[in-house]
């Protein structure tokens, strides 16, 4: 079975045809919304964000990638825009990712450079890492606690999403509700590793600071003095 090629249809126009990762692409950098209409070539016609919410049947079930068949409670497709390197090990994803909420953990796959070859993995985030999430628009971004969570500070790990569509956004985030509201800058806990120690001052650096202002003071006052 052929996959299916699309066009973009843009105020009245005929743009194409393309492929569904061509459609992935040109969503993630902005040149399609996920309100752009599509007609296929059997003639249906959807938006970008129902083309990119419909699931292959491989990405239903890959062996390859899930050992075991477990039940999901929610799946979509993504686009990895940033991730902080920390504990949870997140792979540097390239191109589209599948993220399937399960019963204890969120799982997120697809492929990732080693060497000179693109290979499948994947990464399993407990949801009760999941501390704090933000969204804006189709964009998803999601801070795991790793650790003592009763430690002080709390070490977070963020990573981002693009989900395509609003919905899927809210979709993916019912299943999640352990997790809390992005807090306001003051109220964020700081990570450990990017925690920089501050030296105590040394009392010999103020004693210099006050010879240089003296010194500065008395050539003021001689200069001051020859003027007038």
């Amino acid at each position: 079975m052929n996959p299916l090629a699309y066009h973009v249809l843009l105020e009245g126009r005929r743009m194409g045809p393309y492929d569904r990762r061509t459609i992935v692409g040109l969503r993630i950098k902005n040149t399609l919304t996920s309100e752009h209409r599509l007609e296929a070539s059997d003639g249906s016609r959807l938006s970008v964000a129902e083309l990119v919410g419909r699931q292959t049947a491989a990405a239903q079930f890959n062996p390859m990638l899930s050992g075991s068949y477990s039940a999901a409670k929610a799946t979509c497709s993504a686009w990895l825009i940033d991730r902080e390197r920390g504990p949870a090990g997140i792979p540097a994803f390239r191109g589209e990712v599948e993220v399937r909420v399960h019963a204890d953990v969120l799982r997120i796959a697809g492929r990732h450079r080693h060497g000179f070859a693109l290979q499948d993995v994947r990464v399993k985030l407990p949801l009760n890492d999941i501390a704090f999430f933000r969204t804006e628009g189709s964009r998803l971004d999601l801070w795991l606690r790793s650790g003592d969570p009763q430690a002080n500070p709390v070490v977070l790990q963020r990573l981002a999403l693009d989900l395509f569509s609003d919905d899927a956004v809210r979709d993916l985030m019912q299943w999640i509700p352990g997790a809390q509201r992005w807090p306001e800058p003051s109220c964020v806990p700081v990570p450990s590793w990017v925690t920089v120690p501050v030296a105590a001052v040394s009392p010999f650096l103020w004693v210099a600071v006050f010879g240089v202002v003296m010194v500065a003071g008395l050539v003021l006052l001689v200069l001051l003095r020859r003027r007038f």
